[in-house]
């Protein structure tokens, strides 16, 4: 496995809010976090790579956001924050030694933090940074490869992937409360504790699952069905609306 990851900006503290109020970032903190989550990544069979960033790309580590991987080709998004389309070009260009490359055009605009792949299955949220352009070009671009694709409305949060991510092919997290049930009514689920909705998301690495240690009631959840859980510690990132997702690009190079 190959995982993509890109530094920490140095202007992180001027990324992009939709739903949280802006608190102070702790810039030497948050690269240590994101340090310790690329050794992560290492210990978990992926090798690692690390792209720069700069001060004119403030949310540059979430680099989920800026490519989907699938096995017969990436997808370049068009991010629907117009201050993040500046980070396309470096992911591009390192993307474009693994992939054919595709690209989402004008007018539609789509995050990757709103698109979960379970199998064959693609559900991508409609959010206020995808629109129904974006995920028309998708669906056009994946339809000669034979996935289907769902849209799902996503509310009060960020992207599909802070309410629901994959566990395994049959098994989610989520939180019923921030999306509809109805479209993963086919999969077993794990609900995050009510005491903490942010808890959806969680990054499969092979046969394990990085989580954020920053909720333990829904980590209880996972580990009493029997997952093996690496935590990392994610709280900088998650004043930036970050989670473990959002962090790396992860596919069979």
């Amino acid at each position: 496995m190959m995982a993509l990851i890109r530094e920490v900006s140095s202007a992180i503290d001027r990324c992009e809010l939709t739903h949280l109020a802006r608190e102070p970032i702790d810039l030497t903190l948050a690269r240590a976090q994101h340090e310790a989550y690329g050794r992560c990544l290492t210990e978990a069979g992926c090798r690692v790579q690390c792209l720069a960033s700069g001060p004119d790309m403030p949310d540059s580590v979430f680099i989920e956001d800026i490519a989907i991987v699938f096995d017969e080709m990436a997808v370049m998004t068009r991010p629907g924050a117009a201050s993040r389309r500046l980070e396309t070009s470096g992911v591009a260009e390192a993307l474009g030694k693994y992939r054919q490359l595709h690209a989402i055009e004008d007018p539609g605009t789509l995050d990757g933090g709103d698109v979960l792949v379970v199998g064959r299955r693609v559900f991508v949220g409609r959010s206020r940074r995808t629109n129904e352009a974006g995920i028309d070009q998708l669906c056009g671009l994946l339809a000669a490869h034979g996935y289907d694709v769902v849209p799902v409305e996503v509310r009060g949060c960020l992207h599909l992937k802070s309410a629901v991510t994959r566990l395994d092919d049959d098994l989610l997290l989520i939180n019923r409360a921030w999306l509809p049930a109805e479209p993963f009514s086919a999969f077993e689920a794990i609900d995050v504790h009510p005491r903490e909705p942010g808890a959806a998301n969680a990054l499969r690495v092979g046969g394990r699952i990085v989580y954020s240690s920053g909720f333990p009631r829904t980590l209880e959840r996972l580990e009493r069905r029997g997952l093996s859980v690496r935590t990392v510690d994610a709280s900088e990132v998650a004043k930036a609306e970050g989670a473990v997702t959002c962090c790396s690009l992860i596919f069979s190079a």
